[in-house]
């Protein structure tokens, strides 16, 4: 962490690596049920058999390149940082967003665990400020680092002067 003046530039964090994996599985529970229920009913159905069978495969297909391809190109465009002055987040993949948000415009600081998150050891940590933007999110940070970021910024968010707004 270090001090000096708030300005646009590239964070110095990557997310966790277990970030891949996650994004895995996110794909996987996205497209495996719907190749599952396509191949059944086209198994289940033989006069459906020929216009179920074939988008199941091409979901099938779909899927696996997503979870082969995107993860890794996401994991390397994700990038924060949390200094004495702001947070920095980079984020996107066709649209990349790059934010940062001045200490002294932090209004809450939320750490959320879902289901497959905690099966990864992983959290976001959501940084709401005053802006029409919206919240920050920390996507796929280490349970344990995310949880000492939300610290350290609830206390420099307290020591820091203004109204958030």
């Amino acid at each position: 962490m270090q001090t000096g003046t708030v300005r646009l530039r590239p964070p110095r964090n990557a997310l966790d690596r277990r970030a891949i994996t996650w994004w895995r599985a996110q794909g996987a529970l996205v497209f495996g049920p719907v190749a599952l229920v396509l191949a059944v009913l086209g198994l289940l159905i033989p006069p459906a058999a020929g216009w179920l069978l074939g988008p199941a495969a091409v979901v099938a297909l779909l899927g696996v390149a997503w979870c082969a391809v995107l993860p890794r190109w996401w994991f390397g465009l994700h990038r924060w940082e949390v200094t004495d002055t702001a947070v920095y987040a980079r984020s996107g993949f066709l649209w990349q967003e790059w934010r940062v948000v001045p200490l002294s415009r932090v209004q809450t600081v939320d750490t959320l665990r879902g289901p497959l998150q905690q099966r990864f050891g992983l959290a976001t940590v959501t940084v709401t400020t005053a802006s029409a933007r919206g919240a920050v999110k920390l996507r796929g940070l280490d349970a344990d680092i995310a949880a000492d970021v939300a610290e350290q910024l609830t206390e420099r968010t307290d020591a820091t002067p203004g109204d958030a707004t």
